[in-house]
């Protein structure tokens, strides 16, 4: 078998793949609460010829398939949870929840799993028809939104032993993410006061929601005094009840806090919790500070990223129908459209020189669809993204490179009914088919070609400078449903 041929099996198996996503993205289950999602692809790998290893790190919902044996050992990282409260119909391009409440999959993480999984499957034919020493592993990664769920893999040592990963993520264009993200801290404040009649006796209560809205002032106030490439957020989890006539003897607040180094982070953190006991202290309550989740900046890996690049360019780019076209620019219409569209979406991905920055931009001008491949460069710096992601812990731990395709219109934003009703439509499993041959080809030039697993780790040891990784995650914390907080 070829690479040719291993990219006609995965296009004889489209319609499983999409079949897994589209499975996925009809469960839509949110962090650590995948039960069904990972059953599925449990499922799908072990009668596939995979051997599964279920609930790894502590984690009912992360597994790991292996198939192969010795050296080099390939991992993929997929991910399959969703969000809450993006419940959408699929295919359409006006806003119509599924049901109240109701969860989505407004980061495309159904269409991650199934172009994982296929990549995974591609990897595994090549290998055994070949007849070829090496493993390939793919890493079920449940609890991205909000739950960082491979740092708390990553502290049991559930990556230990790979020689390099490689994972994607749908976005609106093809390149590579050649992108430093932020680390970040969740942690949930719960104040508790005294109940009492508001207002035969307010006197004898101590309320837990002003302590939340004191607090969430006080954050205000100090996000002037932070440096300016931190970001901080938080949303109220428990605002006491419904009754106003009751001094709400409890109420909390989820936070999570951001910036690009863990020290950093902790530092705001600290801060953070200052102003948390402050407003417990004006208002006469008691605050318990629980650590959720955290997960480290990520740590791009040059060399790993170009040979997915040359995977990428060597591929054929989906062609699409006037149909989706039109869809694309329907959705389009329901999304606020930024003048520098191409120019602000193009700096989320990397740095290009001024030329081939102002080609991209002319190709795409007018258009609602990436059908181009962003330039990447070895030389170029990393361009700094507000955002962040557990695969940072994996990246502290091996060479990491991850490849991005189109799965929705440009100017879509994420977590977004828009993104949820694209994620189950033609233009995603495209996007999808793309990225799994695209991991694939690269894992076979791993498997062929020594140098590229050399190159990756001496690069990847001159960028850590000595440095190892510890998890910030405390070893008494375990991983939280997102729906419990």
């Amino acid at each position: 078998m070829n690479k040719s041929q291993m990219y006609e099996y995965l296009d004889k198996n489209k319609y499983m793949l999409i079949d897994v996503a589209n499975h996925i993205w009809d469960y839509a289950e949110t962090a650590f609460e995948e039960f069904k999602s990972a059953e599925l692809l449990e499922r799908v790998l072990s009668e596939n010829g995979f051997h599964v290893e279920k609930g790894v790190g502590k984690i009912q919902t992360a597994f790991c398939a292996t198939y192969g044996s010795g050296k080099p050992v390939i991992g993929i990282l997929a991910e399959f949870d969703a969000l809450s409260g993006l419940s959408q119909e699929a295919h359409c391009s006006v806003k119509q929840p599924t049901g109240p409440g109701g969860n989505g999959h407004g980061c495309g993480h159904n269409l991650f799993a199934g172009g994982s999984v296929g990549a995974a499957l591609a990897v595994k034919t090549y290998i055994k028809s070949n007849n070829l020493p090496g493993t390939v592993k793919l890493f079920g990664c449940p609890g991205e939104e909000g739950g960082s769920g491979k740092a708390f893999m990553a502290r049991e040592g559930v990556f230990d032993g790979l020689d390099i990963a490689l994972a994607w993520h749908p976005q609106s264009v093809n390149a590579i993410f050649d992108v430093n993200f932020l680390a970040n801290y969740q942690v949930l404040y719960k104040f508790t006061g005294v109940a009492a009649h508001a207002a035969a006796a307010p006197q004898k209560g101590r309320s837990a929601l002003d302590s939340v809205e004191l607090m969430d002032v006080g954050v205000n106030y100090l996000r002037e005094h932070i440096i300016q490439q931190a970001r901080v957020h938080y949303a109220v989890t428990n605002s006491g009840g419904f009754s106003p006539n009751v001094v709400q003897p409890a109420a909390s607040v989820l936070y999570l806090i951001r910036a690009p180094k863990t020290s950093q982070v902790e530092e705001i953190y600290q801060r953070i919790n200052n102003i948390a006991h402050g407003a417990a202290m004006m208002t006469g309550t008691s605050v318990d500070i629980q650590f959720i989740k955290a997960c480290a900046n990520v740590i791009p890996n040059k060399s790993l990223s170009k040979v997915m690049y040359d995977n990428l360019k060597e591929q054929e780019l989906p062609v699409y129908t006037p149909e989706e076209i039109q869809f694309t620019d329907e959705i389009a219409k329901t999304v606020p459209q930024s003048e520098n569209r191409e120019e602000e979406l193009l700096r989320r991905v990397g740095t290009l020189p001024d030329e081939d920055f102002k080609s991209c931009i002319h190709q795409l001008k007018n258009k609602n669809l990436c059908d181009i491949v962003i330039p990447f460069y070895e030389d170029n710096p990393s361009a700094q993204l507000t955002i962040s992601s557990d695969v940072g812990d994996v990246s502290w731990n091996v060479p990491t490179a991850q490849v991005m395709t189109t799965c929705y219109a440009m100017g879509t934003p994420e977590h977004s009914w828009q993104l949820v009703s694209q994620g189950r439509t033609s233009i995603g499993y495209k996007g999808m088919m793309l990225a799994a041959k695209v991991i694939a080809g690269s894992a076979v030039d791993a498997l062929q070609n020594p140098a590229v697993i050399e190159n990756a780790r001496t690069e990847f040891h001159n960028h850590l400078n000595g440095e190892t990784y510890k998890c910030s995650i405390p070893d008494d914390i375990l991983p939280t449903p997102i729906s419990s907080l």
